[in-house]
Parts: C-alpha cells; structure tokens; sequence
C-alpha cells in the first residue's frame, strides 16, 4: 500500500511538470539565456511552497509516512562546496536540457535519448561516491 502511494505521487509529478512545460528543453534554455520567465516563475513557485512546506512542518512538529518526525537539520556553513556544486549541476541542466526529476520523466514521455543522461548521472554518483572521502568537506 505505501509503495502505492508512492507511485501516484511520481505519476502526479511527471504529468504536472509535462503540463508545466518544466521537462522540456527549449523552456530550458529560454530560461538559461534569460528569454523567458516561464521557468523562474515555476521554480519560484516551488521555493515558496517549500518555504512554506518547511515552515508548517516546524511549527506542527508533523511526521513523516512511517511516524517518525521530521528534523530538519541546521543550516551547513560550507557555501564555498555549494556553489561549487551548484555551478557542476547547472552546467550539467545546461547541456542536457533536464535537472534530475525531468531526466525520468522525458523517459517515460518517449524521448529515450534521455537513458544516456541518466547513465551519466548514475555514473557520476558512483564515481563521486568513490572519490567522496578523498574531498574536501
């Protein structure tokens, strides 16, 4: 039943970002070359509704789906990693046109070109998770 809920919920994603235009790659690069607000408007939409999400779930205390409650750990100091990090993965949306969620769901909309990034993406986890301990955290 919980693996249920699960698969509605990926289901309820993957026709929300489709209907959004959020999976395609032209809005993509209209947003990477400041063409178009579609996508910041729909990205800014998604960090109020998680402002928002975070703010209810530390004022209610809520639980996750197995009970336990949700704690949402202080906030890191490294911000030199996260630009970093932030810099490889928006060079990675750049050049292949879909951020983690869409890379899925371009898959199931029939462009399997997509299997290749995903193979990438893959590979890069495997190979950073390799590397990690030798990083500078």
């Amino acid at each position: 039943m919980k693996a249920l809920k699960f698969i509605l919920t990926g289901i309820f994603f993957g026709i929300v970002m489709t209907k959004s235009e959020a999976i395609s790659w032209y809005r993509i690069q209209e947003m990477f070359r400041f063409q178009s607000f579609h996508m910041f408007g729909i990205i800014g939409t998604a960090v109020a509704i998680g402002i928002i999400g975070v703010y209810l779930i530390k004022k209610y205390k809520l639980k996750d789906i197995e009970g336990q409650f949700i704690v949402i750990p202080t906030k890191d100091k490294g911000w030199k990693r996260a630009l970093l990090g932030g810099i490889i993965f928006g060079l990675g949306w750049a050049l292949t046109g879909a951020c983690p969620g869409p890379m899925f769901i371009n898959v199931g909309a029939g462009y399997l070109v997509m299997l290749l990034v995903i193979f990438g993406a893959v590979l890069g986890t495997y190979i950073y998770g390799i590397v990690k301990d030798k990083l500078p955290h």
